[in-house]
């Protein structure tokens, strides 16, 4: 297939490879984005590994805590001009506390609010503010404390990026910190029981790809599989990192010493995964005034 320009980019831009490496990456993958950073990676001209997840769509992200429950509910809008729109903000907002009686996104849908459903109250705002908007997920953490974080927050307990910390033991102080960590980490799992089988499959099939353009005997290879693993799993997982306010403590050390035991958390970042059309200022600008 015949490789863009525009995925040539992209590509770069993910990571830091040079602009021929990245044309090749994707030739052998026929285009493959993901088999391309692994391809990569393996040859060793990748400079980044990691991919974070692509914040595409516009919105918010609103966090709640009622007790031992909190609740993390995003609400995605076309532009950020919405999302600091007070009405906007204000139905958000509603939106979280009404979560916390909930458990599923379909349920927060049909939830009453101010007398009326909560798609109800989501479409009279499209109609009145002019912009589609989508209720697009939530989710709940409980525990004995529930701690919360807001990164670029918009107004309070809103912003670009929400975090839920539920420990056993502990106190909200303890909690803060690690939400807070987990804000800057944005580690995939709690633990590497939690860690998706698939993903640490496909990246032990990297480290073997890896290992054996060395050129070192079978041996020495397996070692260094099973040493770079073991730091990949490190670097993943929330009990396993370096805790960011205590460095010399990974994040499970540091809850022992608080008295704590982390059994979930939450990070919600607006727009994950969400492919959008770009487009320049003026457009958008434009776009806004047509109403």
């Amino acid at each position: 297939m015949a490789i863009t320009a525009a995925q040539v980019k992209e590509l770069r831009e993910m990571t830091g490879a040079g602009m021929m490496d990245a044309k090749k990456a994707l030739t052998e993958t026929d285009g493959d984005m993901d088999a391309a950073v692994d391809w990569l990676r393996t040859k060793g001209l990748a400079k980044a590994a990691k991919k974070s997840g692509r914040t595409a769509a516009e919105g918010l992200v609103a966090v709640e805590v009622n007790g031992g429950t909190g609740v993390a509910v995003e609400v995605n809008a076309e532009t950020d001009f919405v999302a600091k729109n007070a009405e906007f903000q204000e139905m958000v907002g509603g939106i979280a506390k009404t979560a916390t009686g909930v458990d599923s996104v379909e349920a927060l849908a049909e939830a009453d609010l101010g007398g009326k459903k909560v798609s109800e109250v989501l479409t009279d705002k499209i109609a009145k503010i002019g912009e589609n908007m989508t209720l697009r997920r939530m989710a709940k953490v409980e525990g004995d404390v529930v701690a919360s974080y807001v990164h670029n927050a918009a107004a309070p307990g809103m912003g670009q990026i929400g975090v839920l910390v539920a420990l056993k033991g502990g106190d909200e102080a303890f909690g803060k910190q690690v939400a807070m960590h987990i804000a800057a980490a944005n580690p995939a799992s709690l633990s590497e029981a939690d860690l998706d089988p698939e993903v640490v499959e496909k990246e032990r099939q990297v480290q073997i790809d890896i290992a054996k353009e060395s050129g070192k005997p079978d041996a020495v290879i397996e070692k260094m599989i099973v040493g770079r693993m073991k730091k990949f799993l490190a670097e993943v997982t929330l009990l396993g990192q370096q805790f960011v306010i205590n460095p010399d403590l990974t994040v499970e050390k540091a809850a022992e010493e608080a008295g704590a035991t982390i059994v979930g958390f939450v990070r919600m970042q607006v727009g994950e995964g969400i492919e959008k059309k770009e487009e320049d200022f003026a457009a958008e600008v434009a776009k806004a005034a047509q109403g």
